[in-house]
């Protein structure tokens, strides 16, 4: 059961589309509900769309997948290659896993985009520097 913001009450997951299970399971990953974030998730019908993949890679990275989560930021960039919130989120994955030197790469790949001052690179920069969590 999740939370139809249309309906405003609680429905079967599989009565909802697949915008409102991504808004639902983007929801609840980013609350730390991270398996019924991919609950909502996996049951999108459109596997191949870049910001579920990198949602799901999200929640399995903050369940210790770490290299699950990696190589679901891949698929999504592949898709999306300019996709700024899979670029973080791959960077946090590359600091986790110790590989610093390509999340430094992910950190100038940010700048490329969107810049400094946008959240995902202050957000992958602090991490790199050891003021910030690893969202």
């Amino acid at each position: 059961w999740v939370y139809s913001e249309q309906d405003k009450k609680c429905v079967k997951k599989t009565a909802l589309n697949d915008s409102e299970l991504y808004a639902q399971g983007r929801a609840l990953a980013l609350a730390g509900n991270y398996d019924s974030a991919l609950d909502a998730l996996t049951a999108i019908h459109n596997q191949h769309d870049a910001m579920v993949l990198t949602m799901i890679g999200y929640s399995k990275r903050k369940l210790g997948f770490t290299d699950e989560g990696i190589a679901l930021y891949h698929q999504a960039l592949a898709i999306d290659p300019n996709n700024v919130n899979t670029h973080e989120y791959l960077g946090e994955g590359y600091v986790i896993a110790g590989r610093v030197d390509l999340a430094k790469l992910e950190l100038v790949t940010l700048q490329n985009l969107c810049g400094v001052d946008c959240e995902q690179y202050k957000d992958l920069n602090g991490t790199l520097n050891g003021v910030g969590g690893t969202d």
